[in-house]
């Protein structure tokens, strides 16, 4: 890990500049280390203590006493371009209080207003009490998130606001992915002779439980996030025209609520299907808010008018869940991932002061109490 060790802050820090420079670095995931150098160097030039590896580039500072832990979290990476874009996606054209291009959106809006934020209440005299990160991790748009590797080397953390686009609302609950395979079957043979011998269909079995899918899960809807959804979203079958499948499959895309535990749903789902049910991916699990929040106390107090509300999006929350956190960040999750993507700048600048009060304010009141921890 490289580290640079804190000096005086210098310099000045226009986060719309900032921003514009994130943008204009390609950063397609997998290929983040020209924009996570450059972090490094503003930061280093800020005066900013920094570090940087290959799960993540962290800012850390530290008061040097007693008090709780928390971390700004985003990060550095972007979906590729794609088709149909109207503008030059890294060029970072700014027009009627836009900027536009590849990750403006997210989350380099966010990633841009995180450190503007810790260069605020550094010069303003540093954490009152505790320690406060930045981290920004690579690879989060794909399965290969840099954020599992991340958190344990950042020690204690007490608590985690996690810089996705929310519109600056509060996201207190997320929904979960969990993908599983229905796997029906049956007797393979001549289709000719399938009636007489009384073959079992795989096919008719899968398709009797797809049509039962829209009945299931209803039991338990979150207040924010409602019930789960199953999406099949690819189906497998045939050996040949003239012969009745052995096997059929469909795999199914569920988005989950932290009403269910996956290990829980699956079993539910295994029992009220015929065929089998097999989890290919679980580690996406929901995400929610703790109650008695003091970061959701504090963030709430910042800003009063602030919605509370249930993300469908999934993010790095899923690996800081056992803490005590929120998803909140400039722009709109819609914009995200699509051609032309934008970020509203009067959003940037108001998260770099959002972030900067809410870290003083949660770190100054070290002595609240905090939320017993998340089972993870």
């Amino acid at each position: 890990m490289r580290h640079s060790s804190a000096r005086p802050v210098s310099g000045d820090l226009d986060e719309v500049a900032l921003l514009a420079d994130l943008v204009r670095t390609p950063s397609v995931s997998g290929d983040e280390a020209a924009v996570a150098q450059l972090v490094e160097q503003v930061a280093q030039r800020l005066g900013l203590p920094v570090r940087r590896d290959d799960a993540m580039v962290a800012i850390e500072l530290d008061s040097g006493r007693p008090g709780r832990h928390l971390a700004l979290v985003s990060h550095l990476d972007t979906v590729p371009v794609g088709p149909g874009w109207t503008r030059a996606p890294f060029s970072a054209d700014i027009e009627s209080g836009r900027l536009w291009g590849r990750g403006a959106n997210d989350a380099k809006a966010s990633v841009a207003a995180m450190i503007g934020a810790a260069l605020d209440v550094q010069r303003a005299g540093g954490p009152q009490g505790g320690k406060l990160w930045v981290v920004l991790g690579y690879c989060e748009e794909t399965r290969d998130t840099s954020m599992p590797r991340a958190v344990p080397r950042l020690g204690r953390l007490d608590a985690a606001v996690v810089g996705e686009p929310t519109s600056l609302d509060l996201a207190v609950a997320q929904r979960g992915l969990l993908m599983c395979d229905l796997i029906a079957h049956g007797d393979a043979c001549h289709a000719a002779y399938a009636a007489e011998r009384g073959a079992q269909s795989a096919v008719l079995q899968l398709a009797a439980d797809l049509l039962q899918l829209p009945h299931l899960l209803t039991e338990r809807p979150h207040p924010l996030l409602g019930q789960p959804t199953i999406t099949p979203t690819w189906l497998e079958a045939g050996i040949a025209r003239n012969v009745m499948p052995p096997v059929a499959k469909a795999v199914l895309d569920l988005r989950t609520t932290p009403s269910w535990d996956h290990a829980e749903l699956q079993a539910h789902l295994q029992r009220q299907l015929r065929s089998e049910v097999v989890v290919t991916s679980s580690r996406l699990q929901p995400c929610e808010t703790p109650p008695g929040s003091p970061l959701l106390a504090a963030a709430l107090e910042l800003s009063p008018n602030a919605r509370r509300y249930g993300s469908p999006t999934c993010s790095d929350w899923v690996f800081l869940r056992h803490l005590d956190a929120i998803k909140c960040g400039p722009g709109d999750s819609r914009v995200s991932h699509t051609a032309d993507e934008w970020v509203s700048l009067d959003e940037v600048r108001a998260a770099r002061r959002f972030y900067a009060a809410l870290a003083s304010h949660y770190l100054a009141n070290h002595n609240l109490a905090t939320p017993e921890p998340v089972s993870v």
